[in-house]
């Protein structure tokens, strides 16, 4: 049985489906569903069970989850991942404990552990954005919620748990399933929606000398690509520590943006306004993902952002469609 905590969320369910693919169905899914939409994710999907997150974790801690059958594999993937959350002890409890009672549970019973770390670790970049576990200290996270994100990463490193644990700095992440996050979707699920409703796309003006306008740039990455890559270390599990998982080549937003209106077959027309206030000290201008460990271990193949694009507008967004 292979185990997916935030099963329900965006990358889960993706990953859900690549092991579906695969024919692989005994699948657990962990999460907590409230009153989102994400359980829409999992329509379509073939797995095990589902249970509540606070549940497992109870089972984990009395000794009861050894009665759910052999674990293959424990992908955690579920956390708080709202960048603008600043209750930090709320994220701490979530992003940060509750993942070392994953990690300790899967060290001692040897079952291969794999969770989400983030980009959001890297702070402003100013320190580069390489992943290298014995740079960890020299890390500034802007947000409580790369805060939470850092501490278990420096945690499981101190400890010398990155030996026997594999950890993902996801980048710009975007896709089918994603639409549940609200507020929190890629500039992919926003452009589509908004040249959907009015023909164009509004972008932040540049508040940084170095940036024109809609040249900020991130490091984008489509989602089918990240569940190859991750079923990659399934079938390889002997490379443990902390990956970088972006694409190593920036776009920039209006690059982006284009692209979606080319998938959409509508002519360009973006619009420039003023960034909040709010953004502006905690803006990130550049991102981009030192790919050189990865690629030294996995023969990574990425879609290119155009052909991403295409796919994920075509064939789920103009469709409604899942993955």
């Amino acid at each position: 049985m292979i185990v997916i905590t935030g099963g329900a969320g965006f990358i889960g369910s993706c990953l859900i489906a690549g092991l579906n693919a695969r024919g692989i169905k005994d699948i657990l899914v962990v999460d907590s569903l409230d009153e989102s939409d994400k359980w829409k994710n999992l329509v379509g999907k073939s797995f095990l069970d589902y249970t509540d997150k606070t549940v497992f974790l109870e089972k984990i801690g009395s000794g009861q989850f050894q009665s759910l059958g052999d674990i293959q594999a424990v992908f955690h993937m579920g956390a708080c991942s709202t960048t603008t959350e600043n209750n930090l002890s709320y994220l701490i409890e979530n992003n940060t404990l509750y993942t070392r009672e994953l990690a300790l549970f899967c060290i001692r019973h040897q079952i291969p552990f794999y969770y989400a770390s983030s980009a959001a670790t890297y702070g402003n970049g100013k320190d580069g954005f390489e992943d290298d576990e014995n740079k960890l200290d020299a890390l500034s996270p802007q947000n409580a919620y790369g805060f939470s994100k850092y501490l278990f990463d420096l945690w499981a490193h101190r400890h010398g748990w990155l030996k026997q644990i594999t950890g993902f700095k996801f980048f710009n992440v975007f896709g089918p399933n994603e639409g549940h996050k609200t507020g929190m979707t890629s500039i992919v699920y926003n452009a589509f929606h908004q040249i959907q409703k009015t023909g164009s796309m509004r972008l932040f003006r540049s508040d940084h000398p170095d940036f024109r306008d809609g040249e900020q740039q991130r490091d984008f990455i489509y989602v089918k690509d990240v569940v190859n890559i991750i079923l990659w270390f399934l079938d390889h599990p002997q490379y443990k520590g902390l990956y970088n998982l972006g694409r190593g080549t920036p776009e920039t937003w209006n690059r982006m943006t284009q692209c979606v209106f080319k998938a959409m077959g509508v002519p360009p027309n973006i619009i420039y306004i003023e960034m909040p206030a709010m953004l502006k000290k905690k803006y990130q201008y550049y991102t981009c993902a030192a790919m050189e460990k990865l690629k030294k271990i996995c023969p990574v193949s990425f879609t290119s952002s155009e052909k991403s694009v295409e796919d994920y507008v075509q064939n789920h967004l103009l469709k409604d469609m899942a993955w």
